[in-house]
């Protein structure tokens, strides 16, 4: 998204315990956040899918009803997620803007580690199939499942309760429609993930409070870091970035995952251990 996003990316994961991050391809820092990449090798890389919110990979002519003249797609999720399903041409321009993305986060050279969505986009169904439909020809081994119990975000703060709970109805009845697909394909998954709920607010005390309460198996922290810049203050003016970042560097948050014997892991070694398999 910006240079601040990946200078927080880069520290999280030299001194803290961020694992992998998410690639926007045509975000404003894109390049730099490749050549991040490159110099921290032991950086999981993602792809993350944007079709909402950002700027497009086709130009406005090959995906006139996905675009403004400007190339930028719309801004609205909700309202976009039910064009999908209605319009067939509509459908197949937005097949073409995700077979772009892949193809440019292809051309960085980076191995592919997950595919995931901005505001989690990649679990419409409509997005969802075509996933599932070019998985073998991109190597997508594993993808991200808002498999997210709702219970820690209230039982930590109880602030936005109608919208966490919207939030919780939603996305399981999209991620049961999701694991069954997935699974067909043979595409990974983590058994839960965790901080959706608490978007834009993934500070100490929330993982504190989260590190007590996970059960075995593997969980994914959903996290937005940066070091709050222009692109930041304009795309999300609410979310505490700074504050995420600390958590993700923090002395006590690394001593917690240390003291309760939680092994740091991401897509890209699971990937592997499946291919190994």
């Amino acid at each position: 998204m910006s240079a601040g996003v990946n200078a927080a990316v880069e520290r999280a994961h030299s001194e803290g315990v961020l694992t992998q991050t998410s690639l926007m391809v045509n975000g404003a820092a894109a390049s730099e956040a490749v050549a991040v990449a490159v110099r921290s090798p032991t950086l999981a890389v993602g792809l993350h899918l944007v079709l909402v919110q950002g700027r497009a990979s086709l130009p406005p002519h090959d995906i006139p009803e996905l675009v403004d003249s400007d190339g930028m797609l719309p801004t609205a999720p909700i309202w976009s997620g039910v064009r999908y399903f209605f319009s067939p041409r509509l459908r197949e321009q937005v097949r073409r803007e995700v077979l772009a993305q892949l193809e440019a986060f292809a051309s960085t050279g980076l191995p592919l580690s997950h595919l995931d969505g901005h505001l989690t986009i990649h679990m419409h169904p409509v997005v969802l199939d075509i996933i599932c439909e070019v998985h073998q020809r991109y190597a997508i081994r594993c993808v991200r499942l808002p498999l997210e119990p709702v219970a820690p975000s209230l039982d930590f703060d109880r602030r936005f309760l109608g919208r966490k709970l919207r939030e919780a109805a939603i996305f399981h009845v999209l991620a049961r429609y999701a694991r069954a697909r997935l699974r067909k394909c043979g595409i990974l998954y983590a058994d839960r993930m965790f901080g959706m709920h608490q978007t834009g607010h993934v500070n100490e005390a929330y993982l504190l409070h989260l590190l007590d309460r996970l059960d075995e198996g593997v969980s994914e922290l959903y996290c937005h870091p940066g070091v709050t810049d222009a692109e930041i203050r304009y795309w999300t003016p609410d979310y505490d970035r700074d504050g995420e970042l600390a958590a993700l560097v923090s002395p006590r948050v690394k001593e917690a995952i240390a003291s309760r014997g939680i092994t740091l892991t991401s897509y890209c070694e699971l990937g592997r251990r499946q291919a190994a398999a």
